[in-house]
């Protein structure tokens, strides 16, 4: 029943509005709208392109075959939705793995920098809000979708150089969102405040009254500087007040203990971040996620793959040369067994307090910042779709003709009831959602 009815049949009855919320759970009266089912998005990346070969599927539509780098996802193939021919058509500033990496979610241009790269113009951050900060903040401004966190970002041998190779995620425009690399800090942001909240509020009551005798001494430019801290300090203060009220459904996973954020340890802190991004979900700490592995241009030696070569360096190798092709083969075959990992845990998991797994309401969307590592193309970008949720049809490979992702970024807003016209450059939305239904 829409608000007019409503209304109406407030008016009918001779209530008062403020009886409304207290009328609207009885389903008798027809008041309540059809409660949306829980939605969620992961965002997985994995850098320096893939072998088209040994990727995409040679048929289109339901009758397909997985190419080798994803048979690990074998089991979920009636789930999953193949799309070939996206390409990150946005231009300007900085060179492919730049606008590759920071336009990959935003879909839209560098700020002018001084950040130079391999090839082509220096560049900054990208100028517009990620598609799933842009998601988090729709579930956010709703009370039935609202989370403690809104969003996790989580990292994978993500180093601590700080550049548009490295982030993929913004709150905003100039506003890069860093993921936390170290399992135990996401431990710690998940689950630590809800044992030192006493501690933390009275250093943010410290924290506050501070910034508060420092206003009267500085630059007016300097206040508005000072405004956006006041913002983060009452943000985590929020945080802290909504951590002294949560109740884990599920008590946190058990992490190996000492395990360091190195190169060597990627396969065990891949793990223990997918083992904390489920239980944040079952605990409904955020509806929205992103899973870094490395970063653009990201030169990790899998030495547990039996590869000693970085990952980058072999990426640019010719196709003519079979070694680095079945090592980049093994790579990119593994990063699909950790997909397997983090869909398996998702279907093995009960929906809370609903009926079926997480994966019935959860979309992964695993991709790349390129379409191909020698060529540095942003054609064909690697966008593979697992899981539910967003009433996609799954179970297909499609293709497109060098559509604009921003079109995929437009048909998961929508899928979530988000009815935005575009997202991030305007030209690049002309069509809307890409249709997936």
């Amino acid at each position: 029943m829409n608000a007019i009815h409503r209304r109406q049949f407030i008016k009918r009855l001779g209530l008062s509005a403020a009886s409304l919320p207290f009328l609207m759970g009885l389903p008798s009266l027809g008041l309540a709208a059809p409660a949306r089912p829980r939605q969620r998005l992961v965002v997985m990346f994995s850098p320096n392109g893939t072998l088209p070969p040994a990727y995409w599927p040679e048929e289109q539509g339901r009758d397909f075959k997985l190419k080798e780098i994803m048979t690990p996802l074998e089991s979920f193939k009636d789930r999953m939705l193949i799309l070939r021919g996206l390409s990150n058509k946005v231009r300007g500033d900085g060179d492919g793995h730049m606008r590759g990496m920071s336009c990959l979610l935003t879909g839209i241009e560098l700020f002018p920098g001084n950040i130079q790269g391999g090839s082509d113009t220096p560049a900054g951050w990208a100028s517009g809000i990620s598609i799933d900060q842009e998601l988090r903040n729709y579930f956010q401004s709703k009370e039935e979708t609202r989370t403690r966190f809104g969003s996790l970002e989580f990292g994978v041998g993500v180093t601590d150089r700080a550049d548009p190779w490295t982030r993929m995620s913004y709150a905003g425009p100039n506003k890069p969102v860093a993921p936390i690399s170290d399992p135990y800090q996401m431990y710690q942001k998940l689950y630590g405040q809800l044992k030192d909240k006493e501690n933390l509020q009275s250093v943010l009551d410290d924290v506050r009254d501070d910034l508060k005798k420092v206003s009267k001494l500085i630059s007016p430019e300097d206040r508005k500087l000072l405004a956006e801290h006041e913002t983060l300090v009452r943000q985590m203060e929020k945080e802290v007040a909504e951590a002294g009220r949560q109740k884990l459904r599920v008590g946190p996973p058990s992490l190996e203990e000492g395990v360091a954020d190195q190169n060597d340890n990627v396969p065990r802190l891949s793990r223990m971040q997918i083992d904390l991004l489920v239980n944040s979900f079952v605990n409904d700490m955020a509806r929205v996620a992103t899973l870094q592995y490395t970063k653009s241009v990201g030169s990790a030696r899998m030495n547990w793959l039996d590869i000693k070569d970085g990952h980058h360096s072999l990426s640019h190798e010719p196709d003519k040369d079979e070694t680095s092709q079945a090592k980049l083969l093994k790579i990119n075959k593994w990063f699909a067994g950790e997909l397997n990992y983090l869909t398996q845990k998702l279907a093995s998991t009960p929906e809370p307090g609903g009926s079926g797994t997480l994966l019935d309401n959860t979309l992964i969307v695993w991709t790349n910042e390129l379409g191909k590592g020698n060529s540095h193309t942003l054609d064909n970008i690697p966008f593979l779709l697992i899981g539910g949720g967003f009433g996609f049809q799954m179970g297909r490979s499609l293709k497109f003709e060098k559509v604009p992702h921003n079109r995929l970024h437009l048909a998961l807003a929508h899928g979530v009831g988000h009815r935005i016209e575009t997202f991030g450059k305007t030209t690049l939305c002309d069509g809307g959602p890409l249709n997936l239904s």
